[in-house]
Protein backbone atom coordinates (compact mmCIF):
# COMPACT_ATOMS: atom_id res chain seq x y z
CA UNK A 1 0.00 0.00 0.00
CA UNK A 2 1.47 3.64 -0.44
CA UNK A 3 0.17 4.82 2.50
CA UNK A 4 0.90 3.40 5.67
CA UNK A 5 -0.30 -0.21 6.57
CA UNK A 6 -3.84 0.31 8.21
CA UNK A 7 -4.15 -1.40 11.64
CA UNK A 8 -8.06 -3.21 11.17
CA UNK A 9 -8.26 -3.15 14.99
CA UNK A 10 -7.11 0.40 15.02
CA UNK A 11 -9.05 2.72 12.46
CA UNK A 12 -9.99 6.00 13.81
CA UNK A 13 -13.19 6.88 12.66
CA UNK A 14 -15.17 10.42 12.30
CA UNK A 15 -18.48 11.06 10.42
CA UNK A 16 -20.37 14.12 10.17
CA UNK A 17 -24.38 14.29 10.14
CA UNK A 18 -25.23 16.29 6.90
CA UNK A 19 -26.28 20.23 8.13
CA UNK A 20 -30.53 20.05 7.47
CA UNK A 21 -32.40 23.19 6.94
CA UNK A 22 -35.99 23.13 7.44
CA UNK A 23 -37.67 22.42 4.26
CA UNK A 24 -34.90 22.34 2.12
CA UNK A 25 -32.67 19.47 1.21
CA UNK A 26 -29.90 17.99 3.42
CA UNK A 27 -26.68 20.30 2.58
CA UNK A 28 -23.58 18.63 1.70
CA UNK A 29 -20.40 20.33 1.99
CA UNK A 30 -17.81 21.15 -1.24
CA UNK A 31 -14.27 18.86 -1.10
CA UNK A 32 -16.15 16.25 1.20
CA UNK A 33 -16.86 12.76 0.53
CA UNK A 34 -20.32 11.41 1.62
CA UNK A 35 -21.58 7.65 1.66
CA UNK A 36 -25.22 7.85 -0.30
CA UNK A 37 -27.44 4.87 0.42
CA UNK A 38 -31.53 4.18 -0.09
CA UNK A 39 -33.30 0.79 -0.81
CA UNK A 40 -36.62 0.17 -2.69
CA UNK A 41 -39.91 1.60 -1.38
CA UNK A 42 -40.79 -1.26 1.22
CA UNK A 43 -37.48 -3.25 0.56
CA UNK A 44 -38.80 -3.92 -2.84
CA UNK A 45 -36.30 -4.55 -6.00
CA UNK A 46 -35.25 -1.87 -7.49
CA UNK A 47 -33.76 -3.21 -10.49
CA UNK A 48 -35.99 -5.89 -12.42
CA UNK A 49 -33.27 -6.47 -14.99
CA UNK A 50 -29.79 -5.71 -16.09
CA UNK A 51 -31.48 -3.04 -18.22
CA UNK A 52 -32.35 -1.33 -15.70
CA UNK A 53 -28.90 -1.08 -13.61
CA UNK A 54 -27.31 -0.13 -17.17
CA UNK A 55 -30.05 2.63 -17.34
CA UNK A 56 -29.60 4.29 -13.77
CA UNK A 57 -25.50 4.15 -14.75
CA UNK A 58 -25.65 5.85 -17.49
CA UNK A 59 -27.92 8.76 -16.07
CA UNK A 60 -24.97 8.79 -13.44
CA UNK A 61 -22.64 9.44 -16.36
CA UNK A 62 -25.07 11.85 -18.01
CA UNK A 63 -25.17 14.53 -15.01
CA UNK A 64 -21.96 13.73 -13.07
CA UNK A 65 -20.12 16.49 -14.46
CA UNK A 66 -22.90 19.11 -14.83
CA UNK A 67 -23.60 18.74 -10.90
CA UNK A 68 -19.88 18.44 -10.32
CA UNK A 69 -20.12 15.07 -7.89
CA UNK A 70 -17.15 12.41 -8.61
CA UNK A 71 -17.49 8.77 -8.18
CA UNK A 72 -14.96 7.58 -5.65
CA UNK A 73 -16.93 3.70 -5.32
CA UNK A 74 -20.25 2.60 -6.27
CA UNK A 75 -22.32 -0.90 -6.06
CA UNK A 76 -26.24 -0.93 -6.98
CA UNK A 77 -27.45 -4.01 -5.77
CA UNK A 78 -30.83 -5.68 -6.55
CA UNK A 79 -32.86 -3.50 -3.46
CA UNK A 80 -30.63 -0.88 -2.77
CA UNK A 81 -27.72 1.43 -3.20
CA UNK A 82 -24.44 2.34 -2.28
CA UNK A 83 -22.68 5.64 -3.49
CA UNK A 84 -19.02 6.89 -2.54
CA UNK A 85 -19.41 10.50 -3.79
CA UNK A 86 -17.21 13.83 -3.53
CA UNK A 87 -18.79 16.91 -4.06
CA UNK A 88 -16.28 19.21 -5.70
CA UNK A 89 -15.93 23.23 -5.70
CA UNK A 90 -19.41 24.55 -6.49
CA UNK A 91 -20.87 21.13 -6.84
CA UNK A 92 -24.28 19.86 -6.05
CA UNK A 93 -24.11 16.20 -4.48
CA UNK A 94 -28.19 17.00 -3.66
CA UNK A 95 -29.17 18.78 -6.66
CA UNK A 96 -27.43 15.71 -8.54
CA UNK A 97 -29.53 12.86 -6.27
CA UNK A 98 -32.91 14.50 -7.05
CA UNK A 99 -32.06 15.03 -10.88
CA UNK A 100 -30.75 11.30 -11.13
CA UNK A 101 -33.52 9.82 -9.35
CA UNK A 102 -35.94 11.42 -10.74
CA UNK A 103 -34.80 10.71 -14.21
CA UNK A 104 -34.57 7.18 -13.17
CA UNK A 105 -37.79 6.88 -11.57
CA UNK A 106 -39.41 8.51 -14.09
CA UNK A 107 -37.89 6.21 -17.02
CA UNK A 108 -38.26 2.88 -15.06
CA UNK A 109 -42.03 3.60 -14.45
CA UNK A 110 -42.23 4.37 -18.26
CA UNK A 111 -40.73 1.43 -19.01
CA UNK A 112 -42.98 -0.99 -16.44
CA UNK A 113 -46.37 0.83 -16.10
CA UNK A 114 -45.50 1.60 -12.33
CA UNK A 115 -46.75 4.65 -10.92
CA UNK A 116 -44.93 6.31 -7.75
CA UNK A 117 -41.95 6.29 -6.08
CA UNK A 118 -39.24 3.74 -6.19
CA UNK A 119 -37.37 4.72 -3.38
CA UNK A 120 -37.68 4.38 0.60
CA UNK A 121 -37.77 8.26 0.93
CA UNK A 122 -34.64 10.50 0.18
CA UNK A 123 -30.85 9.35 -0.11
CA UNK A 124 -29.42 8.78 3.12
CA UNK A 125 -25.94 10.60 2.80
CA UNK A 126 -23.31 10.75 6.01
CA UNK A 127 -19.96 12.48 5.75
CA UNK A 128 -16.89 10.29 6.18
CA UNK A 129 -14.15 12.28 7.60
CA UNK A 130 -11.28 9.95 8.34
CA UNK A 131 -9.66 8.24 5.25
CA UNK A 132 -8.09 5.62 6.42
CA UNK A 133 -11.89 4.50 7.45
CA UNK A 134 -12.40 5.31 3.92
CA UNK A 135 -11.15 2.55 2.42
CA UNK A 136 -12.53 -0.35 4.46
CA UNK A 137 -15.77 1.02 3.84
CA UNK A 138 -14.88 0.50 -0.29
CA UNK A 139 -14.21 -2.74 0.54
CA UNK A 140 -17.47 -3.19 2.54
CA UNK A 141 -19.47 -1.39 -0.49
CA UNK A 142 -17.33 -3.95 -2.88
CA UNK A 143 -18.39 -7.24 -0.77
CA UNK A 144 -21.73 -6.64 -0.76
CA UNK A 145 -22.89 -9.06 -3.77
CA UNK A 146 -20.41 -11.69 -2.34
CA UNK A 147 -22.44 -11.12 0.94
CA UNK A 148 -25.75 -11.42 -0.74
CA UNK A 149 -24.43 -14.31 -2.13
CA UNK A 150 -25.16 -13.15 -5.92
CA UNK A 151 -21.54 -13.74 -6.52
CA UNK A 152 -17.96 -15.86 -5.01
CA UNK A 153 -15.85 -13.15 -6.01
CA UNK A 154 -16.75 -8.99 -5.75
CA UNK A 155 -15.37 -8.93 -9.24
CA UNK A 156 -17.67 -10.73 -10.83
CA UNK A 157 -21.03 -8.23 -9.72
CA UNK A 158 -21.22 -6.53 -12.86
CA UNK A 159 -22.85 -3.20 -11.11
CA UNK A 160 -20.04 -2.19 -9.30
CA UNK A 161 -16.90 -0.92 -9.85
CA UNK A 162 -14.64 -3.08 -8.41
CA UNK A 163 -13.32 -4.53 -11.43
CA UNK A 164 -12.06 -0.98 -11.99
CA UNK A 165 -10.63 -0.66 -8.44
CA UNK A 166 -8.76 -4.32 -9.07
CA UNK A 167 -7.32 -2.77 -12.57
CA UNK A 168 -9.43 -5.29 -14.15
CA UNK A 169 -11.38 -2.91 -16.17
CA UNK A 170 -11.04 0.59 -17.73
CA UNK A 171 -12.72 3.43 -15.31
CA UNK A 172 -15.52 5.14 -17.12
CA UNK A 173 -17.39 6.37 -14.49
CA UNK A 174 -15.00 6.28 -11.42
CA UNK A 175 -12.33 8.62 -10.00
CA UNK A 176 -9.79 6.17 -9.04
CA UNK A 177 -7.36 8.40 -7.18
CA UNK A 178 -8.36 7.28 -3.51
CA UNK A 179 -7.46 3.73 -4.62
CA UNK A 180 -4.14 4.89 -6.37
CA UNK A 181 -3.28 6.86 -2.59
CA UNK A 182 -3.64 3.96 -0.93
CA UNK A 183 -2.33 1.40 -2.85
CA UNK A 184 0.40 0.29 -5.80
CA UNK A 185 -2.01 -0.68 -7.92
CA UNK A 186 -5.25 -2.63 -8.58
CA UNK A 187 -3.66 -5.66 -7.13
CA UNK A 188 -2.91 -4.03 -4.38
CA UNK A 189 -6.32 -3.25 -3.18
CA UNK A 190 -7.38 -7.00 -4.52
CA UNK A 191 -4.94 -8.52 -1.75
CA UNK A 192 -6.56 -6.01 0.63
CA UNK A 193 -10.25 -7.12 -0.75
CA UNK A 194 -8.87 -10.99 0.12
CA UNK A 195 -7.46 -9.99 3.26
CA UNK A 196 -11.23 -8.62 4.31
CA UNK A 197 -12.39 -9.59 7.64
CA UNK A 198 -15.78 -9.19 8.00
CA UNK A 199 -16.61 -9.08 11.89
CA UNK A 200 -14.18 -6.13 11.68
CA UNK A 201 -15.71 -4.29 8.97
CA UNK A 202 -18.81 -5.31 9.82
CA UNK A 203 -18.26 -3.45 13.17
CA UNK A 204 -17.06 -0.38 11.75
CA UNK A 205 -19.80 -0.19 9.58
CA UNK A 206 -22.63 -1.00 12.02
CA UNK A 207 -21.48 1.80 14.81
CA UNK A 208 -21.82 4.43 12.20
CA UNK A 209 -24.86 3.51 9.74
CA UNK A 210 -26.29 0.57 11.38
CA UNK A 211 -29.64 1.28 8.83
CA UNK A 212 -26.39 0.30 5.91
CA UNK A 213 -26.12 -2.99 6.85
CA UNK A 214 -30.29 -4.45 7.36
CA UNK A 215 -31.07 -6.52 4.61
Amino acid sequence: MCRNSLNLDKVQMRTGDLVKVRGVMPKYLDDHIYHVYNRGAHKMPLFASPDHYRRLLSIFIKYRDRYKVSFLAYCLMPNHYHLILRQEEAGSISGFLKTVFNTFTQTINALTGHSGTLFQGQSQGKAVEDEDYLVHLIRYVHLNPVTAHLVRHPEEWKFSDCGEWMGLKDATLTDLSVRNEYFEDGKGYRNFVEAYREDKDKEIVGRLWPEALEP
